[in-house]
């Protein structure tokens, strides 16, 4: 087997090859043909079956993806420097993107998509978030974390601490223990403040879902402000009141926060409270409450169903559309002719166009018609690369009901 340097050389299929050179950048275990010795975690060279070099990895042992590929360059030594240049790139893009004012709370890496696979970092205002899911990203993550810190110092950012939210089933794919903690020094709170689109929140990154808070529908909440100035607004699966709060900001006539977890409406109700917005609130389960809705005869004019995840796999697609079809058909029903709904899918395995025709299921069984305003995805900070279709996970779409 050809070698170009002291890497470990691994083969792969013709299909795998045609993969790779369309730009995804996962070799899968099935697809590997030959392969020479190597540790977990190693970065290992990859070739076609003619012996061409087609990039360099890190190696996973126990999961699925053997490979995540960090480059193509033959040249490249895959040392400290190299994943410097990654971080600073990944914060100019940021700075760049998102602009000064919304800087402070965005996401800094983004995996695949920044060429650090297996890693997200966010931002919130004087702490980092990190969670790590590639065993290579992990024996490499003190040389990142340093030159995170150190990037921002650049630009006047003093970062407080790190907190690593490693909790996610991922990790046990890899071989690598789960947890949740601070890395290195740390402040006394795990609590600090952000402000998002003139909003303040105050974010938990311990005990917060996720890494603390949604950042990637930063834009999609800004989006929905001019629609709900005047309406009567139901903010379906709210969380911390990010949708609902917008709403209000935006001059709703009326706003309601539904959420199933009351630890979640009592962390709205105190964002309400620190922004002087007032709201009503109410606890249950979506599938429960929008019939229950139906029969008060409620009176919406603007619906916005945010749920979490319905499928984390190809396995339970069909039931999680089959969810989705319920909560919008019921949410149509509610609304009134010329009402609105926005709508939402955080799942990469709901494609953009199986989430459409899943809106225009349910208003046919809604027995209305839908005039579609837009269609969006996530914020920049969290970019899509067109040959990585992992990376585009998040649908929101805004239609009016006719």
């Amino acid at each position: 087997m050809k070698q170009i340097r002291n890497f470990p050389a691994f083969t792969v299929t013709a299909k795998q090859e045609r993969n790779i050179k369309n730009g995804h950048p996962w070799i899968y275990e099935d697809e590997i043909i030959d392969a020479e010795e190597a540790e977990n975690g190693a970065i290992v060279d990859v070739f076609g079956q003619k012996h061409n070099y087609l990039g360099s990895g890190f190696l996973s042992l126990n999961s699925r993806i053997r490979i995540r590929l960090l480059g193509n360059n033959a040249n490249e030594k895959y040392d400290d420097a190299f994943f410097q240049r990654k971080v600073a790139y990944a914060v100019q893009y940021r700075l760049t993107v998102m602009g000064e004012e919304d800087f402070s709370a965005c996401r800094l890496v983004h995996g695949e998509s920044d060429g650090l696979p297996g890693l997200t970092v966010d931002r919130y205002s004087n702490l980092l978030v990190s969670q790590v899911e590639s065993y290579g990203t992990e024996m490499h993550k003190e040389v990142i974390y340093q030159a995170l810190t150190d990037e921002l110092a650049k630009l006047g950012v003093k970062i407080e601490g790190i907190y690593e939210r490693n909790e996610g089933e991922l990790r046990k794919k890899e071989g690598l223990p789960q947890y949740k903690g601070w890395y290195g020094e740390h402040p006394a709170s795990p609590i600090t403040e952000i402000t998002e689109n003139g909003i303040r929140y105050e974010v938990d990154v311990e005990n917060g879902q996720k890494t603390g808070f949604f950042l990637d529908q930063k834009y999609n909440r800004l989006a929905i402000r001019k629609i709900a100035k005047g309406k009567k607004v139901l903010d379906c699966c709210t969380h911390t009141g990010s949708f609902a709060l917008n709403a209000a900001k935006g001059g709703a006539a009326e706003v309601t926060a539904m959420d199933i977890s009351e630890t979640a409406l009592d962390m709205a109700r105190q964002n309400a409270e620190r922004n002087g917005l007032h709201m009503n609130f109410r606890q249950g389960d979506i599938f429960e409450v929008l019939p229950e809705l139906k029969k008060e005869r409620a009176d919406f004019d603007f619906i916005i169903l945010d749920p979490p995840a319905f499928t984390k796999s190809r396995k339970t697609f069909h039931n999680a559309r089959k969810g989705y079809r319920e909560i919008n058909r019921e949410a149509m029903q509610l609304l009134p002719r010329g009402g609105y709904l926005a709508s939402a899918s955080c799942s990469h395995f709901m494609p953009k166009e199986e989430f459409l025709k899943m809106l225009m299921d349910a208003a046919g069984d809604a027995g209305v018609s839908l005039r579609l305003i837009e269609q969006r995805g996530a914020a920049p900070d969290h970019p899509v690369m067109p040959s990585i279709p992992e990376t585009e996970y998040l649908k929101f779409f805004l239609v009016q009901i006719i």
